[in-house]
């Protein structure tokens, strides 16, 4: 159901409260990746541009609902003020006397980020009466962050509950547009591309996936378990012994539905987890192809990546979630490299869904030549599954 936008909104001189994801990577307190911040500007510039009192909340890390000042938003307020340009005010804490009097003295067109909503443990439990101290805080409610919709919390859903005006933001809008519009009828063929540890953990994407695809890749230690279960030595590689079964099942369903379903036809294999490790890559599976005991596969092969290639030129839409190996080594990033060499080559709608894709896409200087990167990982996934997302949910029908 389409959802009331921020730039239907009037919200000059009024407080406008905005759910951003400000979750960003500090190290010795400084922010070693803004990318989430320059994500909410569009919104934030909108907001301001229109004479509103802008008021960001944000989470930041895991510090299990206490103040902590390691996972403090300061950082973030100071970089958002060099990006916009002008001073932005932050409260030392979320709701209270401090947010209050911040939120007070904000005139129009003027911005504050309060502190890490995750500093009240009432946040994560959506409990009721924390939803209402920050909904008292605004007028109009937005939320543009979707890296958190899929979670119902008190700062993503409890609050549109005593907001009566709630609309998506900027980025929101253009994740759901990608994600879920772009996919209701995609450019053909339709190719996914999956990767990553755990065939447990893209389970519902595969069935999902099975009724829109025409073709689906899997790599990482995903393709591992699928391998193991058509009977093939595996040797110390990563695999879930337990998920054989699922593993057949998906493959025969994909067949029954007419997907291919593309597994990676050799592995390159080392004996030694470690940056300058010696690697080969065996034989193709079927033609005597196997790992053996003492050695571990960590990337797609060679064959695997001529394969994937071909199967990518061909493409109309592509979404990638999930890498082809431990790409975070040089030795093992081959297949990662390659599989992003020929997504931005490709002439296909591309679609990264979140995650280590994103990682690699930005590490291989491929993020320029992507149609869209989505900012959330778990959201994503739950997108592409066909779930509603809490915080997409709550919002006011447009």
């Amino acid at each position: 159901m389409a959802k009331l936008n921020v730039q239907d909104l009037d919200v000059t001189g009024k407080r406008v409260l905005v759910r951003v994801d400000f979750n960003v990577p500090l190290q010795d307190g400084l922010i070693t990746d803004d990318t989430r911040i320059q994500a909410a500007l569009p919104t934030i510039e909108e907001l301001s541009h229109k004479g509103a009192k802008v008021i960001l909340m944000s989470h930041l890390g895991r510090p299990k609902g206490q103040p902590n000042p390691e996972f403090s938003l300061r950082p973030a307020a100071e970089r958002l003020s060099e990006l916009l340009g002008k001073p932005v005010a932050f409260a030392k804490d979320t709701i209270g006397e401090s947010a209050q009097s911040t939120v007070e003295a904000l005139e129009n067109g003027q911005v504050a980020l309060l502190e890490n909503v995750r500093f009240h443990s009432e946040e994560t439990e959506n409990e009721e009466g924390f939803a209402q101290a920050l909904a008292r805080l605004g007028e109009v409610y937005v939320n543009d962050a979707f890296g958190t919709a899929h979670r119902a919390h008190a700062s993503t859903a409890g609050v549109c509950a005593s907001i009566e005006l709630c609309a998506a933001g900027y980025l929101l809008q253009k994740e759901l547009q990608y994600l879920q519009g772009e996919l209701e009828e995609p450019d053909r063929p339709f190719l996914v591309i999956l990767g990553g540890a755990k065939v447990s953990d893209k389970i519902e994407v595969i069935k999902a996936l099975l009724d829109k695809a025409n073709a689906i890749i899997i790599g990482g230690a995903m393709a591992n378990t699928f391998r193991h279960a058509q009977g093939y030595q595996m040797g110390k590689s990563l695999k879930e012994d337990d998920k054989a079964d699922l593993a057949i099942e998906l493959l025969k369903s994909a067949e029954s539905k007419g997907v291919q379903m593309l597994l990676p036809i050799d592995t390159r294999i080392t004996q030694e987890f470690k940056e300058g490790a010696e690697t080969k890559v065996t034989e193709p599976f079927g033609q005597g192809g196997e790992v053996p005991a003492d050695w571990e596969g960590i990337d797609i092969g060679d064959k695997a990546i001529e394969n994937f290639r071909a199967v990518i030129q061909g493409a109309g839409t592509i979404v990638w979630n999930g890498p082809m190996g431990v790409f975070e080594i040089e030795a093992f990033s081959k297949g990662t490299r390659e599989v992003a060499r020929a997504i931005a080559e490709s002439r296909a709608i591309t679609i990264v869904g979140g995650g280590d894709s994103v990682t690699a896409v930005k590490k291989f200087g491929y993020a320029e030549q992507m149609t869209f990167i989505s900012t959330g990982g778990g959201a994503s996934l739950e997108l592409l599954e066909g779930k509603t997302l809490p915080g997409v949910a709550a919002l006011t029908d447009a």
